[in-house]
């Protein structure tokens, strides 16, 4: 096949046509996604996927969004969807994590992710295995978006841990949610600290890869036939389409996503429109200039749908497959003189350690991690004991200097008191003074007015004696 050489025809054959035999097959059968939304509650999760789809995903009544649903751990639920475009059937699958990173303990608040994702691994494996093969619905997890709050300081430690354990199992998809906190300056300074965040920890986020053309598909579309004609309408469209993503920044500057979303339409400029409406204007939320969630619709639901289902059965699914069976073969490995060969050749590629010296080492490993967490959480203790003696230590003066101001102003408002009571003692003294002053005029008043009667009484006495 290697030096097989390509031949031109001199006519139209017909097989050509290939792809629209496989695009209606495809179609006839209809395609299934799996997406995945983890975050913390109050980030948007559900208000953004119905943005994706421009639809009610969650409906109230049979499918309640995360933020209404109250829980106090880590649960895992699914919330399926048949939804039709231009004839295509998709049959999405949502899947949630409501109580992620709410708890004031997180540890291991990812292992029912986990253990969802190697179910629906070990659900396809098992179906692969069986007689009948004819219906194996995918229900693989083919992305995980991955809210991050928008803090402005980097990753936080449960990020971290999540995308570190999960990385090899899913492909993961960063988004900064509600980016319309953010200014652009902190938004670009954000997505570099995610970024280097990410690459200091070693972890592996999907990478979109970049468009490329199809110089055969053009080829064959120059044919004129009636079906190369359909065929080459909606390979025209999807150009289109390309030229308006490649006139755009590279899509990996907009990594991680920084995404708005809103179930509200609004009215800008005799248009409609989804957005968010605040005193200071209006954030649009398909509007590049204010957010990545064009890209980022774009990417998932439009160029690179098929790849992601592609990355998450041709590595992830392989990876867990072979595991499993490895597992299972080093289990029912026997060396035996006859194939003793054999088995140093393949002991290269099959493990066959000891369970118990494989359990020792596990344990060690999260001795390890235990110390090591322990030692992380006495530096914290150490640095919130610290930070605790300081405001105490600044409380403590505060106080004091609040009883120094309230010890002088009692000290002024004694001397005032004491001020006024000598006042009003002098003040008494006079008004006594002054009543005896008056009592004593009084007195001799009347006692004049006595002598005068007395006497006029005696002049009367001595008139009617004379007559």
């Amino acid at each position: 096949m290697a030096n097989t050489k390509a031949k031109e025809l001199e006519g139209y054959v017909g097989f050509a046509n290939l792809p629209n035999q496989v695009y209606r097959r495809s179609v006839k059968r209809g395609f299934e996604f799996t997406l995945m939304v983890v975050g913390e509650s109050g980030l948007g999760k559900s208000t953004l996927i119905n943005s994706l789809f421009l639809t009610d995903i969650y409906n109230d009544k049979e499918y309640p969004g995360p933020s209404l649903r109250v829980k106090k751990t880590v649960s895992v639920e699914t919330s399926k969807v048949l939804i039709k475009e231009g004839g295509v059937q998709l049959q999405l699958t949502i899947v949630d994590t409501p109580g992620f990173g709410d708890a004031v303990d997180n540890s291991n608040c990812w292992q029912p992710v986990i253990d969802y994702i190697d179910t629906k691994f070990e659900d396809y494996l098992n179906a692969e295995s069986r007689v009948n093969r004819r219906t194996m619905p995918d229900n693989r997890v083919h992305s995980c978006l991955y809210f991050i709050a928008p803090t402005g300081h980097g990753l936080k430690p449960l990020d971290i841990e999540f995308m570190k354990r999960l990385h090899e199992k899913v492909n993961i998809i960063p988004l900064i949610s509600k980016a319309d906190t953010l200014t652009p300056d902190e938004c670009k300074q954000f997505k570099q600290q995610i970024m280097k965040d990410i690459h200091d920890n070693k972890i592996r986020i999907y990478e979109f890869p970049e468009m490329e053309e199809d110089d055969e598909v053009k080829e064959n579309n120059s044919k004129n036939s009636p079906q190369a004609a359909s065929f080459k309408r909606r390979f025209d469209t999807k150009e289109k389409e390309k030229d308006k993503i490649k006139e755009k920044p590279s899509l990996k500057d907009r990594v991680p996503f920084a995404v708005v979303g809103s179930n509200t339409i609004l009215e800008v400029n005799g248009r409609k429109v989804r957005g968010r409406h605040y005193p200071w204007g209006i954030v649009e939320v398909e509007n590049l200039e204010h957010s990545d969630f064009v890209t980022l619709r774009n990417l998932i639901l439009r160029t690179h749908m098929q790849d992601l289902k592609d990355v998450t059965n041709n590595v992830h699914y392989e990876n867990y497959r072979c595991r499993k069976l490895t597992q299972v073969t080093a289990g029912d490995n026997k060396p035996t003189r006859a194939n003793k060969k054999d088995d140093k050749a393949h002991s290269s590629r099959v493990s066959t350690k000891n369970p118990m010296a494989q359990f020792e080492e596990e344990r060690r490993e999260h001795e390890m991690k235990m110390k090591k967490m322990e030692a992380e959480m006495e530096q914290v203790f150490e640095m919130k004991v610290k930070e605790k003696r300081h405001k105490l230590k600044e409380s403590e003066g505060e106080l004091q200097k609040r009883y120094e101001q309230m010890k002088k102003s009692l000290e002024l408002q004694q001397k005032e008191l004491e001020e006024k009571r000598l006042q009003f003692e002098r003040e008494k003294q006079g008004f006594e003074e002054i009543q005896k002053q008056k009592e004593e005029e009084l007195r001799k008043r009347v006692d004049n007015a006595k002598t005068l009667d007395y006497n006029k009484k005696g002049k009367e006495k001595k008139k009617a004696s004379l007559f």
